[in-house]
């Protein structure tokens, strides 16, 4: 009885959203999303962002579920009330196959200059412009101004190498007598996407599948050095904005809303600066956005205007106000932004518009075996850094269970990792 009245009243549900949004598509646009979910943001949304556009938008923030139900029904029936759509990168990406093409919006967006990695991205490795960047966040570094002098000779922080950073690490350490340097390795930090993001791919040009390589090897071989001159706190540490205020820790790698308190307080204490370059590239994760427009969209060329409106770079800052992402075109931020987020922000843009950028998506197709593929890094660091056992060992081992979960979930290469037809290999 109790399951017949659960099903029941989730028809109830879904039959009320498509009750609700069938009477705002009589009123305009239809725009279908995943983002700007809470109440407060679809408001300023439907305000303050599309409200310049000239004409009626209806904004839906929707959790996946909803989201996906309605746009696979209108997909599977041909016909649909959805104009525009927006998502995450990998959300995006199960729907590519019906996306309309969007090349022709990139040349009507005028004079904002879209950052080209983003742009790329969107793609999904085809000749279309699957979807256009919306908006992004990532992870960056901060540094107190105090650190700045002991950089090593010829050294720019705003294009540091790790070898770099290892060389500053141990320049502060021995003028202080205590590591510097802060990561956040402790059960609440995002230390798995530190690997996943911008160690990996710096050094091995991938994620997965040259997760044993020997590049892979000399990568871990360079992380115990650095971690020599990281403080052996980090292992608690689950936000850096505590410790770099405190001054326990001068420089630190975090994602950008882990170091807002940090920036606002103090912002003539810090710099903001890209992650560290390896021989393969500086490796990077954005956390992208996308607009796209589903090929049932009822009106592809006002969905496409709208898209291009939402590349504007007022309409980039309306919503960086209104839902705390960066914009991806190239934008000059009002003096009365916080100073966490013109800080970061500049710093976001630089990193992933670097000519040695590689990006590296969060993972995309994993499904429910996203904890078991981030555990594959942990155990991986805390064998071979925190226990000193022997690297090659422990990737060989850690290779065969990673290669398990890209078995069992049937996920293709993401990037930075090419594309690939069947599960992504584990060379």
């Amino acid at each position: 009885m109790r399951r017949k009245q659960g099903t029941m009243i989730a028809l109830a549900a879904l039959t009320l959203a498509f009750s609700v949004a069938g009477r705002a598509e009589a009123q305009g646009l239809l725009f279908w999303s995943t983002q700007a979910k809470p109440v407060e943001e679809t408001q300023k949304m439907r305000t303050e962002v599309l409200g310049g556009f000239g004409k009626p938008v209806d904004y839906y923030g929707n959790d996946a579920g909803p989201f996906f139900t309605r746009i696979q029904a209108e997909l599977k029936a041909g016909k649909g009330t959805i104009a525009l759509l927006g998502g995450l990168h990998g959300e995006l990406a199960s729907l590519s196959s019906d996306l309309v093409d969007l090349k022709d919006v990139l040349s009507a967006t005028g004079d904002a200059k879209i950052n080209p990695t983003l742009v790329s991205l969107g793609t999904y490795g085809t000749a279309e412009q699957k979807y256009l960047p919306w908006m992004q966040a990532s992870y960056v570094m901060a540094a107190n101004k105090e650190a700045l002098q002991y950089l090593p000779a010829g050294a720019d922080v705003q294009k540091l190498t790790y070898d770099e950073l290892i060389a500053w690490g141990k320049a502060m350490r021995e003028a202080t007598g205590s590591p510097k340097i802060g990561l956040p390795a402790g059960p609440k930090g995002l230390l798995h996407r530190f690997f996943q993001g911008y160690l990996y791919p710096s050094y091995t040009g991938s994620v997965v599948t040259k997760f044993r390589s020997p590049e892979a090897e000399a990568m871990w071989n360079a992380f115990k050095m650095l971690w020599e001159e990281i403080n052996p706190a980090s292992t608690n540490y689950g936000f850096m904005q505590e410790p770099l205020l405190t001054g326990e820790v001068w420089v630190a790698w975090e994602h950008t809303a882990r170091l807002q308190d940090a920036l606002n307080q103090k912002p003539d204490q810090f710099v903001t600066f890209p992650a560290p370059a390896g021989p393969a590239g500086r490796g990077f994760m954005p956390v992208v956005a996308g607009i796209a427009i589903p090929k049932t969209s009822p009106n592809v060329e006002e969905a496409k205007a709208l898209a291009a409106y939402m590349l504007k770079p007022e309409t980039q800052i309306a919503t960086l106000r209104a839902t705390s992402f960066f914009p991806v075109v190239e934008v000059t931020l009002p003096d009365d932004m916080p100073a966490a987020v013109k800080m970061s922000g500049a710093t976001v843009a630089a990193q992933s518009a670097a000519p040695d950028a590689k990006p590296s998506l969060l993972p995309v197709g994993i499904g429910g075996l996203d904890g078991k593929f981030n555990k594959v890094f942990i155990d991986t660091f805390q064998r071979v850094v925190l226990r000193g056992q022997d690297v090659r060992q422990v990737l060989d081992e850690q290779a065969a269970t990673l290669k398990d979960i890209m078995t069992e979930s049937k996920a293709p290469c993401w990037a930075p990792d090419k594309t690939s037809e069947g599960p992504c290999p584990v060379e």
